[in-house]
């Protein structure tokens, strides 16, 4: 039985059942049920005290049979090895669905961020690199921002791996500022890339954009973004959250006004984080309503968007879910367990391997412009994206409806099939095979 709180053990049945029903031959299935490696490094860290402090960072590298792989690094306290090997096999995946040249690979280190000076934080954002820089690079493996990571530190992580190979290498991490080599658009790229999902999952469930309700978990950067665009473009935003818990309006809510809302309760109170929730009393009126977390997951909307945590959506929590259908904008917001209850209820998921793809989509981007060393405008940035999107969308869908699956499974079984005809090409199948 799979522990739906483990993410390497999630991430391994789903790749199992997918590939089972294209009959992938064992030999492959064994290589990507595992990275090919995992690195483990410790990083001493001169704090501003004079004193000495030693993180532990991992950076597990997955798959490499379709081209340099390719994955965020985290910086956490909960970072977990089991963590940053799920959500490595996940980029595999991903890559593999939006079908760009790119393999799957993931980052993270054990430390709190907000506990430590930017100084503290740019010294172990350089030793990270000084610890697996043999293993990275535009041919090998790219990093990109991921939780609590930043531009800023992808242009410190570039300028460190730069010294140390002794040449200019851009292309060998993405999501930089645009000065030292960054793409137009990658901040909102992933909202962006889940903008263009729903607008083809209301084509495929007719639906009207000006009468279609949605409830969005998460009102961070992709979150914000995606309630702005939904917004804009006339769908409802009802609901909204962020980890201090969320606002309530059946009228809808601009995005604009509860970013504002945000940045004035953490004025208020001193600098900290603020809270999207406070809107309900700052406007001082009974439309808005205080929500929970839990609770925006099971409004009775058209549309749920899980924008924050890994595993939000359970076996436990899965009967009450109400929306028609969930955008994951988030990694591995929903469990295996889930899953099974939703198709019961006939709500379609369309996964994260696809609906966050926009983030990576526009990474390959970043890297295609540092080799050619010429940059594109924001505008054909995202007429680019949208096409790998909506083609991206076309293909899973029609795999659904083709061999009677839910989206997950039939974005795993475009991805598998992929993955697994690169390295067929390359003899992986047989590589430890005696003629």
């Amino acid at each position: 039985m799979t522990n739906e709180n483990n993410p390497f053990e999630s991430a391994q049945e789903l790749i199992r059942s997918a590939a089972h029903k294209l009959n992938i031959e064992n030999s492959l299935l064994e290589q990507l049920l595992e990275p090919m490696r995992i690195l483990e490094v410790n990083i001493p860290v001169r704090m501003n005290d004079g004193t000495t402090q030693v993180f532990k960072g991992f950076r597990s590298q997955h798959n490499d049979a379709r081209g340099p792989m390719k994955g965020g690094i985290r910086f956490h306290p909960g970072v977990t090895r089991d963590e940053v090997v799920a959500l490595s096999m996940w980029m595999t995946m991903k890559c593999a669905t939006v079908n760009i040249p790119l393999g799957g690979a993931k980052g993270g280190i054990i430390v709190n961020p907000k506990e430590l000076t930017e100084g503290a934080i740019e010294r172990l954002s350089r030793g990270y690199i000084r610890g697996i820089y043999k293993y990275l690079g535009p041919t090998q493996d790219v990093p990109a921002p991921d939780v609590y990571t930043t531009p800023q530190i992808m242009a410190w992580m570039l300028d460190e791996y730069e010294v140390l190979v002794g040449g200019k290498e851009p292309g060998m991490i993405t999501g930089k500022p645009l000065e030292v080599g960054g793409a137009a658009g990658r901040a909102s790229a992933t909202a962006q890339g889940g903008f263009y999902c729903i607008e083809k999952l209301i084509e495929k469930m007719k639906l009207n954009r000006m009468d279609t309700t949605v409830a969005i978990q998460g009102f961070g950067n992709a979150g914000s973004i995606m309630a702005k665009l939904l917004h804009d473009a006339g769908y409802r935003v009802i609901a909204v959250s962020d980890s201090k818990g969320g606002v309530f309006r059946s009228q809808g809510i601009d995005p604009t006004r509860a970013l504002d809302v945000k940045a004035q309760s953490a004025h208020l109170a001193c600098y900290e984080e603020g809270k999207v929730c406070d809107i309900s009393k700052i406007k001082q009126t009974k439309e808005y309503k205080p929500i929970s977390n839990d609770e925006i997951l099971e409004l009775e909307v058209d549309i749920l968007v899980p924008a924050a945590l890994e595993n939000v959506i359970t076996g436990k929590n899965a009967k009450k879910i109400k929306a028609k259908a969930i955008v994951e904008l988030a990694n591995g917001p929903t469990t295996p367990d889930a899953d099974k209850e939703l198709a019961k209820k006939g709500i379609i998921v369309v996964p994260d391997i696809l609906a966050n793809a926009g983030g990576v989509t526009v990474s390959y981007f970043e890297q295609v412009q540092n080799a050619y060393n010429y940059y594109w405008e924001e505008e054909e940035t995202f007429q680019k994206l949208k096409k790998i999107m909506d083609e991206s969308f076309a293909t899973v869908w029609e795999t659904k409806e083709k061999e009677q699956v839910d989206m997950r499974t039939a974005a795993y079984m475009v991805a598998i099939k992929r993955v697994s005809d690169a390295m067929r090409l390359r003899g992986r199948a047989k590589r430890f095979v005696q003629d």
